[in-house]
């Protein structure tokens, strides 16, 4: 019977550019951030004996005079115009139940999304009827954020032929903060595969299309199976993404492919190493950096 045994290694010290870029100003519940009393209070903060003080665990972020702080672990909370990920949990009247990672269920309207064919006409008791076959329970899909209530609660609208039902790939789930805000989500990656960065933490990752079908108005899944190249890729994407994820790098298109191409030379099912996950990200924050200077 073999066994694979590995030992400890000596941890390879940072570079000075890196350490100095990547320092953070790391508060936990409790630390004073400032004395100074002209900041504007922000999220995740709060007065008292005429210091402001965080209120959660996070990095400390200044923009002019207001102060907050980002929580490095957090659920979802939904601005208007962010792309989500997200899956149907139950169909009620007029309206899907969304879960986003967020602290409500989303919703998602009848009269909020694309007819199939992309007919533009009020929705009629046929099509209520209908719902069912259009999104059931368990259907991922992308949308877009249409309005947040005020209780938190996000409502979703896939008005765009480029949101919609999602066919084969691979769902994983990071936290929101490490997903970098951008103008678009929607990447197709030279390896063959591409990617949705949901905002609110969950990453689709699918083989590219050959062609975009236009005409389903985004309700037609292709369930034809995937070729076993295509598969590899978007096995090592996925481990790629969660070695970025376990050493708290954010998630944009640029260190994916980077991290994907720092990869090529180990086995998949080694990415998950430790010793090789670090090694890899390491190799993708140097390129970074470098890309940057």
């Amino acid at each position: 019977m073999a066994m694979e045994m590995r030992l400890p290694v000596a941890r390879k010290p940072l570079s000075e550019s890196m350490g100095r870029d990547t320092k953070k100003h790391l508060v936990v519940p409790g630390d004073t951030i400032t004395t100074d009393t002209g900041f504007m209070r922000g999220h995740g903060t709060y007065m008292g004996e005429e210091k402001l003080i965080a209120s959660v665990a996070g990095s400390v972020e200044r923009v002019n005079k207001l102060i907050c702080v980002k929580a490095l672990k957090t659920r979802y909370n939904g601005e208007v115009g962010d792309i989500v990920v997200g899956r149907i949990t139950e169909v009620q009247q007029k309206r899907w139940k969304v879960e986003t990672n967020s602290r409500l269920d989303s919703v998602l309207l009848l009269s909020s999304m694309n007819l199939p064919g992309g007919e533009l006409r009020r929705r009629s008791a046929e099509d209520e009827l209908a719902m069912r076959g259009f999104l059931q329970e368990g259907d991922l899909i992308s949308a877009e954020v249409q309005a947040v209530f005020s209780d938190g609660a996000v409502s979703l609208h896939t008005r765009s032929l480029k949101y919609g039902k999602l066919g084969q790939g691979v769902l994983v789930q990071v936290s929101p903060s490490l997903v970098k805000r951008q103008k678009t989500h929607f990447h197709d990656l030279p390896c063959g595969a591409s990617v949705i960065l949901g905002s609110n933490g969950f990453v689709w990752i699918y083989p590219t299309p050959e062609h975009k079908e236009e005409d389903a108005g985004g309700f037609t899944a292709n369930l034809e199976p995937v070729s076993l190249a295509d598969r590899e890729v978007i096995s090592r994407l996925r481990n790629c993404i969660v070695s970025l994820v376990t050493q708290r790098m954010m998630l944009y298109d640029t260190s994916i492919l980077y991290c994907y191409e720092a990869s090529l030379p180990h086995q998949i099912k080694d990415l998950l190493k430790p010793e090789i996950m670090e090694e890899v990200v390491m190799e993708t924050r140097q390129r970074l950096l470098e890309q940057v200077g």
